[in-house]
């Protein structure tokens, strides 16, 4: 099966991701793994890929789908995939559905875990750190024994800059423009298949692998 992981931040992508792979005998492949992978490799479009990353600049399309290109023609992608963080733009869906059918295959199915965007800012904004030990609380789904205080070494928590509201939100509005085109290409498509994320974590994994077992 070759599938397509979308989701804002927050929405669970890494949780199902993992639960997928656990169950069927496909790579889960993330851009920035392809990219670190053909950096370490020493490709050519590794390298050219490093000479922009180095400069703070985006990495062009044109390099970007090379990389995809290759990852997919390697051994382990070749009975299928799970496809995360890639394609970005309606023009690298294009160019995925051309790389498919130069392989004689095609995407399957598009996985889009929706959940709202207030629940978003409760999930990512939640977030705390102890400031000596780095472990990790959430306010909601596990907070400490005692307000701002590590359950571990008394360390006082605080909260990531990242995950301050306003860029929390900033990063959201961003997301959601940026993933709407691609929303509306796949649904075209006829393999757009939205699920609930605001479910149980169990409940989405269950409603994830029904549109996998009817593939």
């Amino acid at each position: 099966m070759n599938i397509i992981l979308m989701g804002l931040p927050g929405a669970g992508k890494g949780t199902q991701a993992s639960e997928i792979i656990k169950k069927y005998p496909i790579p889960h492949i993330s851009t920035g793994d392809m990219f670190r992978a053909a950096i370490k490799n020493g490709t050519e479009l590794g390298k050219k890929a490093k000479s922009f990353m180095d400069n703070g600049e985006l990495v062009p399309d044109e390099v970007t789908i090379g990389i995809v290109r290759e990852r997919l023609l390697e051994s382990d992608a070749v009975k299928g995939f799970l496809l995360d963080g890639f394609p970005r733009t309606v023009e690298q869906a294009k160019a995925l559905n051309e790389i498919m059918a130069e392989q004689g295959r095609k995407i399957e199915a598009v996985i889009n875990i929706e959940v709202q965007e207030e629940e978003l800012m409760n999930r990512l904004t939640g977030r705390r750190i102890c400031e000596t030990c780095g472990t990790t609380y959430h306010l909601v789904f596990n907070p400490p024994k005692v307000e701002g205080i590590c359950d571990i070494d008394g360390g006082k928590l605080y909260q990531r800059e990242d995950d301050n509201p306003e860029t929390v939100r900033n990063r959201l509005d961003v997301n959601i423009k940026q993933t709407q085109p691609l929303l509306d290409f796949y649904s075209k498509e006829g393999v757009l298949n939205n699920i609930d994320g605001s479910k149980d974590i169990k409940d989405v994994t269950i409603d994830v692998e029904q549109i996998l077992t009817n593939l």
